[in-house]
């Protein structure tokens, strides 16, 4: 399976079962397997390298078992083809998104005049409120 030009998932790294899919579809629901759980052993994998593999696991979530196998449920459609077919977009999707790397934040000071104009509209801010208090003579 292609996920990127430069990354393939074997195809025995896949492994598909068919089970019973709930919802609507009367009588074909009750009788066909239409459903998809599509299994991904990412714990056995080597092509996917390893910070894509860490940022894959957080993104997985409830999907990645505690054997390191990510399970992707797909029963959307009625027919078992359509099921198969979303279940590896949306896996491929999930390596795709990981494979991306996070952008580095550079930290940065604010300038003096941003913070000179913070403490300028801090003291503006006092004033109005000292000016709606209520004042008392003692005379």
């Amino acid at each position: 399976m292609r996920v990127t030009p430069s990354l393939d998932i074997d195809e025995t790294e896949l492994e598909e079962r068919f089970v019973r899919a709930s919802g609507p579809g009367g009588q074909n629901v009750n009788k066909v397997s239409t459903a998809v759980e599509l299994r991904f052993n990412l714990a056995a994998n080597a092509s996917i390298p390893g910070d894509a593999r860490a940022r894959l696991k957080r993104l997985a979530g409830r999907r990645l078992t505690t054997d390191g196998v990510i399970v992707i449920q797909a029963d959307r459609f009625r027919s078992q083809e359509q099921n198969r077919a979303d279940a590896r977009e949306r896996l491929t999707e999930l390596i795709e998104q990981a494979l991306v790397r996070p952008k580095l934040r550079i930290k940065t000071k604010p300038s003096r005049g941003a913070r000179e104009e913070r403490m300028n509209s801090k003291t503006v801010r006092g004033k109005v409120k000292k000016m709606r208090s209520r004042r008392v003579d003692l005379d």
